[in-house]
């Protein structure tokens, strides 16, 4: 199959499994093209068969703000008609979506063009911010009912864009994945020695997100004040976003300065997951959870919240442990639990690992969007 995926570049969940479906696609024989405004987060090394195309969106001053959502149709127009697409799989309603319509309504109005069929996939935010925001949600719901299939990561996000939305089109989930031959354990020494000095420190708790209000950053650093006072332990903080300011001032405010460390974002993550004793992900909420699986993948126990897909991918007290978003206490608690028992913190890390390899890796869940594909295109 010849595919156009559509995604966004920036760290994100939806961008993040966007380009590692397209990575799996081409290795499985497929041509797959990539179409964003910048070269995908996660894109890596050179693959035959893989092509990045970059959307341009040129600023004129009868325009108040670039118009993306017409230059990344313009753009799927002139790709779909030099290289005739099988399928447009669009990331994320809107614009993606919007703007494969919109390209299908152009291919469509001209005789003998070839029409690519368009996939779309929910990822969260889509749906839980922009789809119940009435400055959207007609548009979100047009999009995915003219789309030709559509999937969401999860039986929570799907029952979400039911309630949220007069959606017709059914929607099939499947899920986020990890390719668990990358995301595997293997701890780098001297790395564990760098962010968590022997001596000085025990347990190395690690979080990654965009850290944007709905992460709630901040509450993870007050789970962590709650753990450092009884376990010699560092935080480290992955990723970037808006609230990594406020999450500063809180750790200095708290006098944790010297227990916590802010990394920015990182590409490579697994040799950071590979250090790690425990994984934090006190979200408010969460489509799915894509963070707390490659945290599972590379054998860390992952305490986070009862919301949204997360239970889906955690068991609780089989693999991890969900808790109530505002019960801080509770979370740390059990935190102290898992690090203080290291026959409990390996049956943890086991499940996590056999969870992930039984249900949520690449060799699972690429060849459900293979058989979606070809159903669609039937």
């Amino acid at each position: 199959m010849k595919i156009a995926i559509v995604c966004y570049a920036s760290v994100g969940g939806s961008g993040i499994v966007a380009t590692e479906l397209a990575k799996c696609l081409v290795d499985r024989g497929h041509e797959v093209h990539l179409i964003s405004t910048d070269p995908p987060f996660r894109l890596g090394e050179f693959r035959t068969g893989l092509v990045f195309h970059r959307v341009e969106t040129p600023a004129y001053p009868l325009f108040r703000e670039p118009q993306y959502l017409l230059s990344l149709s313009n753009a799927i127009v002139q790709l779909s008609r030099e290289l005739t697409f099988d399928l447009v799989h669009a990331h994320y309603a809107i614009p993606h979506a919007t703007a494969a319509y919109l390209a299908r309504q152009i291919l469509s109005s001209t005789s003998g063009a070839h029409v690519p069929k368009i996939i779309t996939t929910l990822h969260g935010t889509d749906i839980t911010l922009l789809g119940s925001d009435r400055s959207y949600s007609e548009t979100v719901a047009f999009s995915i009912d003219r789309s030709d299939g559509v999937t969401a990561v999860s039986e929570s996000l799907k029952r979400d864009t039911y309630r949220a939305l007069d959606v017709q089109r059914e929607i099939r989930v499947i899920p986020n994945f990890v390719d668990t031959n990358r995301y595997r354990r293997v701890p780098p020494a001297e790395l564990r020695r760098q962010i968590c000095p022997s001596g000085r420190y025990e347990k190395l708790i690690v979080h990654t997100s965009n850290f944007r209000p709905v992460k709630r950053a901040e509450a993870v650093v007050e789970i962590f004040k709650r753990i450092r006072t009884k376990v010699r332990a560092r935080l480290v903080l992955v990723g970037d976003g808006p609230d990594l300011a406020k999450v500063s001032r809180l750790v200095q405010d708290l006098k944790l300065g010297q227990d916590v460390v802010a990394l920015g974002e990182q590409d490579q993550v697994v040799p950071l997951l590979s250090v790690a004793d425990l994984f934090l992900l006190p979200s408010q909420q969460e489509s799915f959870g894509l963070a707390a699986l490659e945290a599972m993948a590379c054998g860390v126990p992952v305490i986070a919240s009862r919301v949204g897909g997360l239970p889906e991918v955690i068991d609780d007290g089989v693999d991890g442990y969900l808790k109530d978003p505002e019960d801080l206490q509770g979370m740390a608690e059990q935190a102290l639990t898992v690090l203080g028992d290291v026959k409990l913190h390996e049956r943890l890390a086991a499940a996590a690992r056999r969870k992930v390899e039984e249900k949520f890796g690449a060799d699972r869940v690429v060849p459900q969007y293979e058989a979606f594909y070809r159903e669609v295109l039937v």
